[in-house]
C-alpha cells in the first residue's frame, strides 16, 4: 500500500459539516477547491493507494516526518503564481528542497491580465523560479493550466515540453475521457444554477443579477469561505458590498431561500447535474456544470480564467461584450454547448501522458475508457451531507445549535493545537537534553585532551 500526502483540506469521502469546515477552513478559502481535489483523488486513488491531506500546512520543519511516512507528495495548485501567494511559494520551496520523495505539481497557473504582457517583470518571479527548480529536482515535469502560464514559465527560462506542459485544469478529467453535455430545454421554467464573483466588473455583476430573473427556478451557489460563515451563522456580511452581488443574508436570494452552499464535491456535481443550465463568472462553478453534463456559460474576468476557457473550449462570453441590452436568452441561442466535447479526448490524453511521464500510477493505466473508479465505490457507501441553506430560514433552535457546534469545533481545534504544541515542546526538551549531554561529554573529552597535552609538555 502506497501512502501519498496531498495538498488538500479534506478527502472526498470525509463527511465534514459546515461547523467543522468553518473551524478548520477545510476548503482552502474557496469551495471550488473541492472540485479540483475530487478529480485528482478519483484519478489517482487506485486500490493500493492511501491519500492523506496536508490540511494546507506548509512547514519546512516537517520534511523529516514526510520523508519517513509518505511515498510521494502531490501539490495541486490554482493561480499560485501571484503576489499574495509568494511567501507560501517560498515555504514550499524550502520544504521541497528538504524532501527526498517525489513531488508532483499537478496543475498550476499564473494570475495575469485578460490581455497579458509577458515582458513585464513581477516581484514574485524569483520565488517562482526557485519553486519550479525545486520541484523539477523531485519530478520530471510540471503540469500548467494553460497557454499563458506556459508562456510565463518559458519567459522565466524553463522549456516547454521538457520542464512544463499544458494539462489544463484536472477538474475537467473528473470522469476521465468521457464528457458529454446534455441537450436540455432552456426556458423560463428551467432549473438554473448561478455563480458569481464579487471581483467581476460591475457591468458583469449587473448582467448576472438581471439575467437570473429570466428563470423562475434559479439557485445561487456561492463559493467563498466567508460566504459559508455568513450563510451558516447569519454573518458577518461580506466587506465592501457591491450593488449587484448578493453579499448579505438580507439580500433577495437569501430571503427567497435560493442559496445553496455545498460541503462536498459529489453533492455539488449531483445537484447541478439536475439543472438545465448554469451561468456566471466562477471558473469551477461552471466546470462543475460541465463535468455534470449541464450546459453552461462562463464569463471569464482575467487571464487565469481565459487560458482555461480557451484550452478546454468552454462556452463563454467575454465581459467586454456585455452591455445593458445584452439578453441571456440571446446568448443561449448563439451558444455551442458541445464545443468542449471536441477537444476533451485530446486534452485527456495529454494529461495521461503527463502522469505517465512522471511515473504517477493512475486508474486508467489498463483501460483509458474506465467508467467506475475505486473512489466511486467508496462514495456509494457514504451518506454525504446536503448543501447548507441560509441562516434566516432556520428555527431559533437550529440557529443556536449552529453557533454551539461552531464554537465546539473551534475549541476542539484549539485543544488539538495545544496538545500538539506541548508534544513539540517535549520533543524539543528531549532534543535539548540530548544535545546538552553530548556537549558535556565533548567538553569532558576536550578537557582531558588539554590536560594530557599540558602534562606531556611539562614532563
Amino acid at each position: 500500500m502506497k501512502k501519498y500526502l496531498i495538498r488538500s483540506g479534506m478527502l472526498p469521502t470525509d463527511v465534514f459539516d459546515a461547523a467543522k469546515i468553518i473551524a478548520n477552513n477545510s476548503i482552502g478559502g474557496n469551495v471550488g477547491n473541492l472540485i479540483y481535489a475530487y478529480s485528482i483523488y478519483r484519478t489517482l486513488m487506485t486500490e493500493d493507494v492511501e491519500f492523506v491531506p496536508d490540511y494546507y500546512r506548509v512547514n519546512p520543519a516537517d520534511a523529516p516526518y514526510i520523508n519517513e511516512n509518505y511515498d510521494a507528495y502531490f501539490i495541486p495548485l490554482a493561480d499560485a503564481f501571484r503576489p499574495d501567494f509568494e511567501n507560501t511559494l517560498k515555504s514550499y520551496t524550502k520544504l521541497i528542497n528538504r524532501l527526498t520523495i517525489p513531488v508532483y505539481v499537478i496543475g498550476v497557473g499564473v494570475r495575469i491580465d485578460f490581455e497579458p504582457d509577458f515582458t513585464k517583470k513581477n516581484s514574485y518571479d524569483p520565488a517562482v523560479v526557485d519553486f519550479v527548480k525545486a520541484v523539477l529536482k523531485r519530478s520530471a515535469m510540471i503540469g500548467v493550466r494553460g497557454e499563458f502560464t506556459s508562456r510565463y514559465l518559458t519567459h522565466l527560462g524553463f522549456k516547454e515540453g521538457i520542464d512544463h506542459v499544458i494539462i489544463g485544469c484536472p477538474s475537467m478529467y473528473a470522469n476521465g475521457r468521457h464528457l458529454r453535455i446534455r441537450d436540455t430545454e432552456i426556458n423560463e421554467n428551467s432549473i438554473v444554477t448561478i455563480n458569481s464573483s464579487k471581483l467581476s466588473p460591475n457591468h458583469v455583476l449587473e448582467f448576472i443579477d438581471r439575467s437570473k430573473n429570466e428563470f423562475k427556478h434559479h439557485y445561487f451557489i456561492p463559493q467563498w469561505y466567508k460566504e459559508l460563515k455568513m450563510i451558516y451563522l447569519g454573518g458577518p456580511n461580506l466587506e465592501k458590498p457591491k450593488p449587484h452581488y448578493q453579499g448579505k443574508t438580507t439580500d433577495e436570494l437569501y430571503v427567497q431561500d435560493r442559496v445553496r452552499y455545498f460541503l462536498n464535491a459529489k453533492s455539488w456535481i449531483d445537484f447541478i447535474g439536475e439543472a438545465d443550465f448554469s451561468f456566471g463568472a466562477r471558473l469551477h462553478g461552471n466546470i462543475t456544470a460541465t463535468i455534470a453534463g449541464t450546459p453552461s456559460l462562463i464569463i471569464p474576468k482575467d487571464g487565469r480564467m481565459r487560458e482555461l476557457t480557451d484550452y478546454h473550449a468552454l462556452n463563454y462570453v467575454a465581459g467586454n461584450e456585455l452591455t445593458e441590452q445584452t439578453q441571456i436568452m440571446d446568448l443561449i441561442e448563439k451558444s455551442d454547448f458541445h464545443r468542449c466535447e471536441h477537444v476533451h479526448e485530446e486534452n485527456f490524453n495529454r494529461f495521461i501522458h503527463f502522469l505517465n511521464h512522471n511515473g504517477i500510477p493512475h486508474i486508467y493505466e489498463q483501460d483509458l475508457d474506465l467508467v467506475e473508479a475505486p473512489l466511486d465505490k467508496q462514495l456509494q457507501e457514504i451518506q454525504l451531507l446536503p448543501p447548507v441553506k441560509s441562516f434566516i430560514h432556520c428555527s431559533a433552535a437550529e440557529m443556536g445549535e449552529r453557533f454551539e457546534t461552531v464554537m465546539s469545533n473551534v475549541l476542539e481545534q484549539k485543544n488539538e493545537r495545544i496538545v500538539k504544541l506541548k508534544s513539540q515542546v517535549k520533543s524539543h526538551q528531549v532534543r535539548t537534553k540530548h544535545l546538552e549531554g553530548t556537549l558535556n561529554r565533548k567538553a569532558v573529552r576536550i578537557a582531558l585532551k588539554t590536560a594530557n597535552l599540558f602534562s606531556k609538555k611539562n614532563s
